[in-house]
């Protein structure tokens, strides 16, 4: 049986989990969740950088993973060269900010992008927004809007913050965006999980994209192992460097898992 890291800053992660047990009930997951150190998108480079290498060399010596999935966008952004270059023998999958499916779905070309600031602020999200508006065949407008305390408001299930956040950051997305904007990419893994709420703000008209599908499936490639490839389900592993029964909890809300997280000082 492969076994799969997936590590996000916190909860949000599960997000992206959620594709991966879809896609590949035949795999061992261990999921960490690096509650302690939540929010990334509000930390330095270094400190992501530092936090996402302790956590990936724990994995592999304690678990021996055959691949890594980084289930954070920040982390993403700023730490998975780092790690890619220190672990060159393990396939590594990271998560970006949907901006090619939004391109790809979008009729208006006027795409919002909800994200961390540490993501947007990236070389790695710069380069590919470039890319993408820069397109001679069919540009794009990308409307970022930086959606500071979210990920923390999603991670500790406070509701109410999370709907005031989402209203505040709507009306901050459409005060700078063409009123033709057909597509919302949500650009952290926390923010699936407040989809609702943002589905409800921006009206029937605009479509919201993620990225967990997009990144289960990268990861069946890198393992080689093709969709036939199934085996009884294994409940994953669920790990937290902060309080482990908040990640239970989450858990069960969100994947309907009754898998009980354990701690983990890494």
């Amino acid at each position: 049986m492969k076994t799969v890291g997936v590590f996000d800053s916190g909860v949000g992660g599960l997000s992206v989990l959620r594709a991966l047990l879809t896609e590949l009930p035949g795999v061992r997951f261990v999921y960490v969740a690096d509650s302690a150190y939540a929010p990334y998108g509000e930390r330095t480079v270094s400190e992501i950088t530092d936090r996402s290498e302790r956590i990936t060399a724990w994995l592999r010596h304690t678990h021996h993973i055959d691949a890594l999935v980084v289930a954070c966008n920040t982390a993403t952004a700023l730490a998975i060269d780092s790690l890619r270059a220190t672990h060159p023998e393990l396939p590594i999958v990271g998560v970006e900010p949907a901006l090619k499916p939004a391109a790809a779905m979008s009729h208006t070309r006027h795409i919002g992008v909800l994200a961390t600031r540490g993501t947007l602020n990236s070389e790695r999200f710069a380069r590919l927004r470039s890319q993408l508006e820069s397109a001679a065949s069919s540009p794009v407008h990308f409307i970022c809007q930086p959606c500071d305390g979210l990920a923390d408001a999603i991670e500790r299930d406070d509701l109410q913050t999370q709907q005031t956040l989402c209203a505040r950051y709507v009306v901050a997305l459409r005060e700078h965006a063409p009123g033709d904007m057909d597509t919302v990419v949500l650009g952290c893994t926390h923010y699936p999980f407040a989809a609702d709420v943002l589905a409800q703000l921006l009206g029937p008209n605009v479509t919201l994209v993620d990225t967990g599908i997009a990144v289960a499936r990268r990861t069946r490639d890198v393992l080689g192992m093709s969709i036939e490839t199934v085996t009884h389900a294994t409940p994953p592993l669920l790990l937290s460097t902060g309080d482990p029964e908040k990640l239970s909890q989450a858990a069960s809300r969100w994947l309907g898992l009754r898998t009980r997280a354990d701690q983990l000082v890494a």
